[in-house]
């Protein structure tokens, strides 16, 4: 890592810890020319995902999507904010363990309904009715008599 303050490329790492968010790393460094530290942090870059919609459109993947999909499930369930990012956050792990480029709604939507599923029966429900566009009563009492199997 070159020194900020006097371009030497040959600094030591003095300090080592993880970041709050345990997704990346702070590093203190020491400068052996000119004897001042600085600090860096390493994160782990991220492939860029392509998501395809149902239409066969494609865009970029936006956590935040994924994000407000949960919010608008959970609402007026007893779930908490801490426990929604979570869910956020294992999707999104579950979503780059594939290691693909691009990755179908439909795969993301399955993910996602599997974790809701484990922390709210009303916020599974809605998701999966909004995702799975129920078209009348008798595909949503469907949905409803698996998951009450």
């Amino acid at each position: 890592m070159k020194c900020p303050f006097c371009g030497n490329e040959d600094t030591g790492v003095v300090d080592t810890r993880p970041v709050e968010d345990n997704n990346s790393i702070r590093r203190r460094r020491e400068c052996p020319a000119c004897k001042k530290r600085f600090t860096t942090y390493e994160k782990i870059e991220m492939i860029s995902l392509i998501v395809i919609k149902k239409d066969d459109k494609r865009e970029p993947y936006d956590r935040r999507k994924i994000e407000a999909g949960i919010l608008r499930s959970c609402y007026k369930c007893p779930v908490s904010v801490a426990e929604i990012n979570k869910i956020v956050d294992e999707v999104e792990a579950a979503v780059f363990s594939l290691g693909e480029r691009e990755v179908p709604t439909s795969k993301i939507g399955e993910i996602v309904m599997m974790k809701l599923k484990e922390v709210d029966a009303v916020a599974y429900v809605r998701f999966a009715s909004v995702y799975r566009e129920f078209k009348d009563v008798g595909t949503f009492m469907d949905e409803l008599k698996k998951f009450l199997e």
